[in-house]
């Protein structure tokens, strides 16, 4: 079970550096050459290795069954709030713009800034926030099954 865990966590490790980094190939001894210019290194940068989602709380253990990995863009407009909600699965993601606030429903927060990662909690309640001025680009990705929800809403809970 755990080899299906870390097989699925690769692949989806890679479907996302693929997705975030157009131009750069996987390779890490592939060399970049335009022109004339002399040759560079491709760089790679490690942005989050974790068992654990940001509020400190272990990941539970992957699903059973046939994985189905989603990669979803999303794009927070200045001032919007996510309502209250949940993720009955895995996911991480990667903020590109902006600077995102995340609300636990026992109140503890976390912001995440443009360039750093960010590793959901799974089946706790919590929101979002776009406090900054200008929209929040995130690219999220998600451990699923087919006919899974990414997130569930939870329209009962009021927005302060």
């Amino acid at each position: 079970m755990k080899k299906i865990f870390y097989w699925v966590i690769a692949a989806t490790l890679i479907c996302g550096a693929t997705t975030v980094s157009f131009s750069l190939t996987s390779c890490k001894d592939a060399h970049v050459q335009e022109d004339n210019t002399p040759e560079q290194q491709v760089q790679n940068t490690e942005l989050i290795r974790t068992s654990q989602s940001w509020d400190g709380v272990e990941l539970p253990d992957y699903l059973q069954g046939r994985p189905e990995l989603v990669a979803v863009k999303y794009v927070f407009p200045a001032g919007k709030k996510l309502g209250w909600h949940h993720h009955p699965v895995m996911n991480y993601g990667i903020l590109v713009q902006g600077e995102l606030t995340i609300i636990g429903q026992d109140g503890k927060e976390k912001v995440v800034h443009e360039g750093e990662a960010v590793v959901e909690m799974v089946n706790t309640i919590h929101h979002g926030e776009n406090r900054g001025t200008k929209p929040v680009i995130l690219y999220m990705f998600y451990l699923s099954q087919e006919g899974l929800p990414l997130a569930v809403q939870h329209p009962e809970i009021p927005l302060d």
